[in-house]
């Protein structure tokens, strides 16, 4: 027997063209949420559940923040309403669920496509009540022109924080709270959908006395329709990841607040570090600003992240917001990562009791003014793209800070990709007290420009990349 060797190239590259020109900016973008993996069948991260929201607060109108994840068998779904008035109907029906305080929960489990809801489709309505029983809860599937019932068994679990359901002889109720449990074989799916991208979409329902009627309904996202599922948003099994095309690293390009003339504007609401003491929680919390005002004495140096599971204190929940004007690179240049780092500096609560925080970025995909930004005109998020721990502050701390850091590249690829600039919101899903977390906002002083909100973009260029692989040639 006779061998020889055969020198082949391997190409394990692209070629090194630039990249296409930015798109033009989507005009109704697809919202979406990545879903992340719990683990076996039966587990639920609560802390962990990627974060969403819509709606408003007011003494008239609801607004909820859902947490969703997945395990091996279900998909889980919690959603936090804020909610002045509970009212659940004493004696249900099916046909009237929605009529009172609920959640309607839809899925299609072939994507968010369709003009009609087919049998892909499905509509799990959950109303509020004071146990888990089974007559506040329906399952509907779609026929290809609409829906119908369907014996599809899945679990609900409310829960609510207030005086006393069904009255409004008090000062008001907090809000309310449904757990979905959705088996994915009562679907049809076999397995577990990692990687998969489904349709997802909420509607948020309202009542706030016995004779009613029902006030309006919240829905997400904003402009869905829930007979066309090509309305709905995008449900993905799964956290987003971003792998650059083959690159030579060229450079970093730093931004943040004044550095070489960026104006990098960023804004809290909620409840700041005061849980909105001295406001009417209905009608003053959701429009308050927190802006520093040339002439003013209010200083907003800093910011605060907080959530948690106890409803009842959603005063002193708060996201933030922060947009990076994106700096020019050089033609045909590639995102190669992009780092967001923030400083911390404090914490809500007592020291010791203090939790670790799983913080999420979110983007946006709207322009927002500083001086106007609140609670209730906050953008919505876009998608979820990153999470980091954060460990809580114990002792003092000299400026500027504890550094955190969030990897942003898939985001800001994206941004690079679309023209736009990389607009960002921050949230977390935490689910004890104690759980706010201090940052250093753009409009510390220069004294403390070290602390200020920074992104990091390392960039390069395209390469080819091949390799030489030798391959025995067999002879007989």
């Amino acid at each position: 027997m006779k061998r020889y060797w055969v020198l082949i190239p391997l190409l394990i590259g692209a070629p090194a063209t630039p990249p296409a020109a930015p798109a033009a900016p989507i005009a109704a973008p697809v919202r979406i949420v990545n879903a992340p993996y719990f683990g076996s069948a039966g587990t639920v991260q609560f802390v962990e559940g990627a974060i969403f929201w819509f709606g408003r607060v007011t003494p008239t109108e609801n607004y909820a923040d859902v947490r969703i994840g997945y395990n091996d068998t279900h998909l889980w779904v919690y959603v936090a309403t804020f909610d002045q008035w509970l009212w659940y109907d004493e004696t249900p029906s099916a046909g009237d669920l929605a009529q009172w305080d609920a959640v309607t929960l839809f899925l299609k489990t072939d994507g968010n496509t369709g003009a009609a809801p087919d049998t892909n489709a499905y509509r799990f309505v959950a109303q509020l009540s004071g146990d888990a029983d089974a007559r506040y809860r329906l399952a509907l599937r779609g026929n290809g022109s609409g829906w119908q019932m369907a014996p599809i068994a899945f679990e609900t679990q409310p829960g609510w924080r207030g005086d006393r359901l069904n009255d409004n002889t008090d000062t008001g109720d907090r809000g309310w709270a449904m757990t979905f449990r959705v088996p994915f074989a009562a679907l049809g799916i076999a397995g577990t959908p990692h990687g998969q991208r489904w349709g997802i979409a909420m509607r948020l329902h309202d009542r706030d006395s016995a004779a009613g009627p029902a006030l309006a309904d919240q829905f997400w996202p904003e402009a869905m329709s829930p007979d066309q599922p090509a309305t709905w948003a995008q449900l993905h099994f799964g956290l987003p990841t971003y792998a650059p095309p083959p690159a030579a690293l060229r450079g970093i390009a730093t931004v943040y607040h004044k550095y070489r003339g960026a104006n990098v504007p960023d804004g809290a609401v909620g409840g700041y570090t005061t849980c909105g003491d001295g406001m009417d929680f209905w009608t003053a919390w959701g429009q308050r600003v927190y802006y520093t005002f040339p002439n003013s004495n209010d200083e907003y140096g800093d910011f605060n992240i907080q959530n948690q599971a106890d409803i009842a204190d959603w005063p002193c929940f708060s996201k933030y917001y922060v947009t990076f004007p994106l700096p020019a690179l050089p033609p045909g240049a590639i995102v190669v990562s992009a780092t967001l780092t923030l400083h911390l500096f404090g914490g809500a609560g007592d020291p010791n009791q203090r939790p670790d925080s799983l913080i999420q970025v979110l983007t946006v995909n709207e322009d927002w003014n500083e001086a106007t930004l609140n609670w209730n005109n906050a953008p919505l998020a876009l998608e979820n793209v990153s999470r980091t721990w954060v460990q809580p502050v114990r002792g003092n701390v000299n400026f500027p800070g504890i550094p955190y850091r969030w990897d942003v590249s898939y985001a800001a690829a994206k941004a690079y990709a679309t023209g736009q600039p990389l607009r960002l919101a921050m949230y977390s899903a935490d689910s004890e007290y104690h759980t706010g977390k201090y940052f250093v906002s753009s409009d510390t002083g220069d004294w403390n420009e070290a602390g200020r909100p920074r992104l990091d973009i390392a960039y390069g260029e395209a390469i080819s990349v091949s390799a030489r692989a030798f391959v025995p040639l067999v002879r007989r």
